[in-house]
């Protein structure tokens, strides 16, 4: 069976690099013979809606091209600097880390880690792979459900994952000091909440 062609309106995506928080695509029509043939494109997607922005268009394949490689390193670059103001060490957490992913146990209040392969090449590592484990159906023994609701320990993002994304919970002795000292404190802020009027 022939793959799916990947298409944004009458463009084929030929090629496309995520990184970052976008993908960069490069598209081609090749029904149109004049000036408007090759496309460079943002793509972003969530659980709602997907959306090509910034769309630019050109019979000029080079020039659309060279958009698309500039496209690509000014992601690149947007990664680096979000790296650079990385306050924790960008270490990865291995299965060897954790303990098994047991469906036989509850994984609810616990902090686990998602496996580095599911998580794109730039994002492989211990701050955004260690998660409290929140809710979530999948988070329950002998569960048929796989949605795992989840904080992150770095970021305090809340996310979903499925419980095969999960490489088990971290040991002890490889949970890093810095994920130590954010979960303490998600677990202050959840047994001390403070109101905004309060805050204020």
């Amino acid at each position: 069976m022939a793959e799916e062609k990947r298409m944004a309106g009458d463009y084929e995506i030929i090629h496309a690099i995520h990184i970052g928080d976008k993908e960069v695509v490069f598209g081609i029509d090749n029904k149109n013979k004049f000036d408007l043939k090759y496309l460079c494109s943002y793509y972003t997607a969530n659980e709602i809606f997907d959306r090509y922005d910034e769309n630019m268009v050109s019979g000029d394949y080079l020039e659309i091209m060279k958009l698309f490689c500039e496209r690509v390193n000014t992601q690149i670059e947007v990664v680096k600097a979000e790296q650079e103001k990385m306050t924790v060490p960008l270490d990865v957490i291995t299965a060897e880390m954790c303990f098994p992913n047991d469906y036989t146990q509850s994984i609810e209040g616990k902090v686990v880690s998602i496996k580095a392969s599911v998580l794109r090449n730039e994002y492989q590592t211990a701050d955004w792979q260690l998660v409290l484990v929140t809710g979530g159906f999948g988070a329950a023994a002998n569960s048929r459900g796989t949605a795992c609701f989840t904080t992150n320990l770095y970021s305090g993002k809340n996310s979903r994952w499925e419980r095969y994304d999960i490489q088990g919970e971290v040991r002890p002795e490889h949970m890093p000091q810095w994920a130590k000292e954010k979960l303490a404190a998600i677990q202050s802020e959840k047994q001390n909440p403070v109101t905004s009027k309060e805050a204020r």
